[in-house]
């Protein structure tokens, strides 16, 4: 016997190591898939994984692994987990654990580490990775003897899930989970089935709900904006569905809440927001955030009556020191609280004529969209009408993946998912690059569902390569690329406003051929092919559900579908 480096009685006929700890950790609490890209620092782990029968799922990159954790973690409502190598390995997930962060999504960020003994003395990939970290995560921690193992993954599944959820990190020196010849440890706390109880944080205050019901009470014009939290447990999509369709008020539905109400509800008004915001006399704040993304709060009616419901007291009160100020702000969960605004209000609902005049309104202008859809560009196919025909081939069970500008934009405006849970993008940082990951995600998480990227042709060439991953591990998806040889989104204010397109221009490439050499099916869509259009579609569609991962390389011509839309 002697003592290792981390504090060790070894043995050298012992055959369990520190990657068992941690595989059995996530077995325990429910974990079915690993996402990663190999590297030599966190074998022991996939190794034990694998054994456990999680189920290793391979990328290309290793921030395609984060975003396919990240979309398991929207899908099942419980932590995805990612694995990748010390170094750069942990460098490449830098942005995909920020989007993370931003998206509000529980994901747990397993990275390997130089030896204990050998950090800070020149060791292969040994960098300071808890410093990149700290700031991204809602915890980080360094394991440094085996015997932490056990207690630091359970500690950070439950942070992740806990209050506003978010990434969390766990670094893995080398010596702590490669098997020493001799290595003795307890494995008596391992056993059995552990469950992560949600820990709850936030308190609805009785006084400040009923407020709220008063407010909606005497409300004429109230609208809802229904952010990504609404879908976060403890609260089921279909139940915060019912409680809106009870209040019966108009919705707006942004990231993860659009298909909330389903394709075609009377209550989901998706034109002509700001319009509607100017005449609303209540405005509800349902994990909607004033950022950019409502000018800062400037489009809210000063006049109007605002709740703001927020997980996050940061996110709650964002720039109301400047543009708006809520009437009413709570830290708490914004699909209980419209549960409990809804069994308050029971028997109440909005005056009928308002969420049917915005209708009205709405339905002038999908059909001013609709004649955009007809109008012929200058060359190739007009990107409306090429995204109205996919909508309407959609499968009901269908799960939209969206990774790009200009193209994805418009999307959407025009495509429709068709319930809860069933359209990722990436949230508040706006990531190029989520596709292949997200996809890869969702279709693990639900095999039976059709699975369509949209992809400007510019946020292709982020996860290209990962239609090698679909088919390795019979994952089929449909892509569709919006192709114009541009990045739009940027060219569409940097030519007029600073006369030059720099940068901008790409090719109309053969990115079908780049999936037919990945193993999946490939077709180029161009102008003399727009009769046939729905015959590929459906052909994609029966050839994606026989095993096939397909990419539809649409050339598309200019519109000025999005003219005004900001890049920045």
């Amino acid at each position: 016997m002697y003592i290792t480096a981390y504090g060790f009685v070894c043995k050298d006929e012992s055959p369990r190591h520190g990657g068992e700890s941690v595989a059995e950790v996530l077995r325990a609490h429910g974990v079915k898939f690993v996402f990663t890209l190999v590297g030599g620092h966190i074998s022991p782990i996939l190794v034990a994984c694998e054994k456990l029968g999680i189920r290793i799922v391979d990328t290309r990159h290793e921030a395609t692994a984060v975003f396919a954790a990240d979309a398991v973690a929207r899908l099942s409502g419980t932590v995805g987990v990612a694995a990748v190598t010390a170094g750069p390995g942990l460098t490449n997930t830098v942005t995909a654990v920020k989007n993370a962060q931003m998206a509000e999504s529980p994901l747990l960020l397993i990275g390997g580490a130089a030896a204990t003994l050998l950090q800070g003395r020149g060791a292969l990939q040994d960098i300071d990775q808890m410093s990149l970290f700290k700031p991204l995560c809602k915890f980080c921690a360094s394991v440094r003897t085996v015997r932490e193992i056990v207690p630091t993954v359970r500690k950070a599944l439950a942070i992740a899930q806990s209050g506003t959820p978010g990434p969390v990190f766990i670094e893995f020196p080398i010596d702590t989970l490669y098997p020493y010849h001799v290595v003795e440890k307890d494995s008596k706390n391992l056993k059995g089935k552990y469950h992560i109880a949600l820990e709850w944080l936030f308190t609805l205050y009785s006084s400040q709900v009923q407020r709220c019901v008063e407010l909606v009470s005497r409300a004429k014009k109230p609208v809802i904006l229904l952010g990504s939290q609404a879908t976060l447990p403890p609260t089921p999509a279909d139940d915060v569905r019912k409680a809106l369709e009870s209040l019966g008020i108009p919705c707006f539905l942004g990231g993860m809440s659009r298909g909330m109400l389903g394709k075609n509800s009377p209550l989901h008004i998706r034109q002509n927001r700001r319009d509607a915001l100017k005449e609303a006399d209540l405005v509800l704040l349902a994990g909607t955030v004033c950022d950019f993304r409502l000018s800062y709060g400037r489009v809210l009616n000063r006049r109007s009556k605002i709740i703001a419901i927020n997980r996050d007291r940061s996110q709650l009160l964002k720039n109301s020191d400047m543009f708006w100020k809520p009437t009413v702000a709570i830290q708490g969960d914004a699909g209980s609280f419209l549960l409990r605004l809804s069994k308050a209000l029971k028997g109440h609902r909005c005056p009928e004529e308002w969420p049917r005049s915005l209708k009205e309104g709405e339905a002038i202008k999908e059909k001013a969209n609709r004649a955009k859809a007809d109008e012929k560009t200058e060359r190739h196919l007009n990107p409306i009408s090429v995204l109205h025909r996919v909508d309407e081939l959609l499968a009901e069970d269908s799960i939209i993946v969206a990774d790009g500008g200009d193209f994805v934009g418009s999307a959407a405006y025009i495509m429709r998912p068709r319930g809860p849970i069933r359209w990722l993008d990436p949230g508040a940082f706006g990531t190029l690059g989520v596709g292949g990951g997200f996809a890869l995600g969702a279709k693990l998480c639900r095999p039976e569902s059709e699975v369509w990227i949209v992809y400007g042709d510019g946020s292709l060439g982020y996860s290209v390569a990962e239609f090698d991953t679909f088919t390795r591990h019979k994952t089929p998806v449909i892509a569709l690329v919006g192709n114009d040889a541009c990045w739009s989104q940027i060219s569409r204010e940097q030519v007029p406003m600073l006369g030059s397109n720099v940068a901008c221009g790409l090719a109309f490439t053969d990115y079908h051929i780049v999936a037919d050499g990945y193993g999946g099916k490939g077709y180029l869509i161009g102008r003399e092919d727009e009769s046939r259009l729905d015959d590929i579609i459906k052909k994609a569609q029966k050839e994606c559900r026989e095993g096939k991962a397909i990419l539809l390389n649409v050339l598309i011509g200019k519109t000025n579908f999005r003219d005004g839309s900001i890049s920045v």
